[in-house]
């Protein structure tokens, strides 16, 4: 049966079909992702939980999504591109089949980790791939690829809604039958990656160091606003007098614009550099955080915060491998640092904004988002004293 399987060309990482069913792959983990929340209540009614509780699911889901991160990063050089992908995807199948059909909330804990597992392992190996599968379309098409894991996070309320939180299992099951059929889609893939140019002796290792510290802060800083962003503007909203519907709709917004941008950054790409591109995108979120103090204006400059930080992820990752083409672990180590960024900036939000009350918010996210823009600065001049950075975009 393999002997048909459509191979791609040469110096191809993916054939066309492989890369449309990559982008469905994002769909499914972003739908996977959005599953936890909106369960919440049929969670809490089966098995009896508390809502702390009940959020455990989610954060069992992103911490098992860190531990694949690394763990196929550290198998990745001994397995092929396709065996990482396609255990990815058993991985979610199995892990979401499980969170439907457990018994009891420990186990359906497990299951939620061991689909976290695959999640961060598709994650993962999509992103990389893609930085480096497409020449010099890469970062147009790590700009597409993630804007269909938005498309997967508007999807996945929406099926729980059509289904009810008390049947979220069907939800669940969904999307274990489709990380299975996913997994016949792996043919397509090329096992071998295109090698990255040989570094220059005069490349020191201080520099790189600098460079992966800096890329390290710059996306544990922009998923740190993200997620607060997403996290704690409906509250924001409803403090300063709008309603409850109009602050969940303006967040509805807010993660549709992230989707939306990133797909009109994809020709923006193909004529300017990455770094060019992000520093645009922070100082651009940063104006509109600190428009969203004045509370006439603050649905709409969430709204912009949205449409500037969706190309920062995607669109960092080809400027990372182009900065440190030999550092094979670094595209791996900011992915897992973003995971965590988006774990922990909630939570230590919360602080800030109990010591300094909700109108702070934008203030707070303010400085997250400055901080994102100094680091961006600062990559972008360590970035030019090496001899591999790109040259596109002037």
């Amino acid at each position: 049966m393999t002997d048909t399987v459509i191979q791609p060309a040469a110096g191809r990482l993916f054939t066309r079909p492989a890369a449309v069913a990559s982008c469905v792959g994002f769909v499914l983990i972003g739908m996977l992702q959005a599953l936890y929340g909106p369960a919440v209540p049929g969670l809490r009614e089966e098995y009896g939980l508390s809502p702390s509780a009940a959020g455990l699911g989610l954060s069992l889901h992103f911490t098992g999504g860190v531990a694949g991160v690394l763990a196929f990063n550290a198998i990745h050089s001994r397995i092929s591109n396709r065996a990482l992908l396609a255990a990815s995807y058993i991985l979610m199948a199995a892990g979401g089949a499980g969170f439907a059909l457990a018994p009891n909330w420990p186990l359906a804990l497990a299951a939620a980790f061991l689909g976290g597992l695959g999640f961060g392992g598709i994650d993962y190996g999509l992103n990389q791939l893609f930085a480096v599968g497409f020449g010099d379309r890469s970062t147009a098409m790590l700009n597409v690829l993630n804007a269909h894991f938005g498309i997967g996070a508007v999807l996945g309320p929406v099926l729980i809604a059509w289904t009810g939180p008390d049947d979220y299992p069907y939800a669940f099951g969904a999307c274990a039958v489709l990380a299975g059929a996913l997994i016949l889609c792996t043919g397509g893939v090329g096992s071998q990656a295109p090698s990255p140019p040989a570094e220059k002796a005069r490349d020191s290792s201080g520099l790189l160091s600098r460079v992966l510290v800096g890329f390290l802060v710059l996306y544990i800083l922009n998923v740190a606003v993200e997620a607060g962003v997403g996290g704690w503007e409906p509250t924001h909203l409803e403090t300063v007098g709008y309603s409850a519907t109009v602050a969940a709709s303006a967040t509805s917004v807010y993660w549709l614009m992230m989707t939306v941008g990133r797909f009109l950054v994809v020709p923006i790409t193909l004529r300017y550099a990455p770094e060019r591109i992000l520093a645009v995108c922070a100082a651009g979120m940063t104006a509109c955080l600190l428009l969203a103090l004045i509370p006439g204006a603050a649905p709409v400059a969430y709204a912009g915060v949205g449409l500037f930080i969706a190309p920062v992820f995607p669109t960092g990752l080809p400027w990372l491998n182009q900065a440190l083409p030999g550092a094979k672990r670094a595209g791996a180590w900011v992915i897992a640092a973003s995971m965590i960024g988006g774990v922990a900036a909630p939570p230590l939000l919360g602080v800030g904004i109990e010591a300094s009350g909700i109108h702070a918010v934008p203030w707070l996210l303010t400085v997250l988002s400055g901080g994102s823009l100094v680091a961006t600065v600062w990559l972008v001049r360590l970035t030019r004293r090496s001899p591999t950075s790109p040259a596109k975009g002037v």
